[in-house]
């Protein structure tokens, strides 16, 4: 096999991965006003409470997201990228597809819930092992001075999951009746998991280890243990640079359409469309940006983009609000936004693969983006719809971007400016 086609086949493998784990996490937002009605509707309680049990229910498996790093990232450093990818993409599959299986409130009483909440446990757990060995596998099979590229793509997956959600939620919407939606027509999407797991388990089982941990594993002198003290302010850093990453990105591409719902009173076909387009632009971007760092730098992008989000969040937000707002103004505004938090995301994986040295790679990375993600993001949807429902201020999404974006400008300064330019094991 040479190395130009083990490299396209690491990409494909590690991207598919990914690109299930997000279209799930995509879906269950899409669904969140519908999983609401089926599980979280408690008696007595209004329409809002329910949304924000559902949201619990999506944060709480972002919080399982960081032990599963450790745990799959310690087994990934030390048996390698491969089999680690293969067990956890086999695990999630599996933990998705149950969804579809649980029975609804009305059926089983508060069983229901738990089971769901269990469930999404499990894909946290999962899911957090995905990330560290798929950006692991994309950058040390990436050539010297395509890192940005190869971890771009990791990214791109994100968007498309993020779109395969959107799309098949959107579809069945429109194909099925509200009644048959709710009723049975949400468990679709769930079970096309089994056979995307399919795909991604015969790429896997068919690549090729990385040369990076290949070399590792050769070496004549075992590698010196990395220092927990540097990996740990390697991790906090990686936190806060990816801040407003993980903030900006769910609540533009995954709460808005929950939110133009809720808040704003936008039909739920409208929400969904607006949050296509939001999802269109974040792709748009990913792969410009992240060759466009290898060129100049992570710095430069990372630091324009969280400017521009910290400048543009709140004046966004007033001209979706606004009610003499079109349909087609609506959809520029989440095109800019999904479109800045692409020039993120594009450079993203490549600056976290090179704050960590081999031996600890898929850990550090993985620890630092699924921590990132558990309180910035698995936390966006409760944090917004908790404050809206507390203060009444709807312009709570801007404020949430911005106090993020000042966070991860200070950090990404700290940046060197030719990481993109040295070795992974420099």
């Amino acid at each position: 096999m040479t190395t130009t086609y083990a490299q396209k086949r690491a990409l494909i493998a590690g991207s598919i991965g990914n690109f299930i784990e997000w279209y799930e996490f995509a879906v269950y937002g899409f669904l969140a006003t519908v999983i609401a009605k089926n599980f979280f509707t408690l008696e007595g309680e209004s329409a809002i409470t329910s949304l924000i049990l559902t949201y619990a229910a999506f944060a709480v498996a972002f919080f399982f997201r960081p032990l599963g790093a450790v745990v799959f990232g310690r087994m990934g450093d030390r048996i390698g990228r491969k089999p680690t990818l293969i067990i956890v993409l086999v695990l999630m599959t599996l933990a998705t597809a149950a969804i579809g299986l649980v029975p609804v409130y009305a059926s089983i009483g508060v069983a229901a819930p738990l089971l769901i909440t269990g469930l999404r446990i499990l894909q946290g757990l999962f899911a957090g092992g995905e990330y560290g060995g798929a950006v692991s596998l994309m950058t040390e099979f990436a050539p010297r001075g395509k890192r940005g590229l190869y971890g771009a793509w990791q990214s791109l997956t994100v968007a498309l999951g993020l779109l395969a959600g959107a799309g098949v939620v959107a579809l069945l919407s429109a194909l099925l009746s509200p009644e048959a939606l709710h009723d049975w027509g949400w468990r679709i999407p769930f079970f096309i998991a089994i056979p995307m797991g399919g795909v991604a388990l015969w790429l896997r089982v068919n690549m090729e280890e990385t040369p990076s941990f290949v070399r590792q594993r050769t070496q004549v002198a075992p590698p010196q243990p990395a220092s927990f003290a540097s990996t740990l302010k390697a991790i906090i850093t990686g936190i806060c640079r990816l801040m407003v990453w993980s903030a900006a990105g769910y609540t533009y591409l995954v709460i808005m359409p929950t939110y133009l719902q809720s808040a704003l009173h936008t039909g739920f076909n409208q929400a969904l469309l607006i949050a296509v387009i939001s999802n269109a632009g974040f792709a748009l971007t990913i792969i410009p940006s992240g060759m466009l760092s290898d060129r100049i730098g992570r710095r430069a992008v990372m630091v324009t983009a969280a400017v521009l989000l910290l400048i543009l969040a709140l004046p966004l937000l007033k001209i979706l609000q606004a009610e003499s707002s079109t349909l087609l103004v609506k959809a520029s505004v989440v095109f800019i936004a999904g479109g800045l938090v692409g020039m993120l995301a594009g450079p993203g994986p490549a600056m976290l693969a090179e704050m960590f040295p081999t031996r600890v790679r898929y850990t550090g990375l993985g620890l630092a983006y699924s921590l990132s993600n558990a309180i910035f993001s698995g936390c966006a949807g409760l944090i917004i719809t908790g404050l809206i429902k507390q203060t009444g201020n709807l312009d709570i999404p801007a404020w949430y971007v911005m106090v993020t974006a000042v966070v991860s400008v200070i950090a990404l300064m700290t940046l060197r400016k030719d990481d993109h330019q040295r070795s992974l094991e420099e």
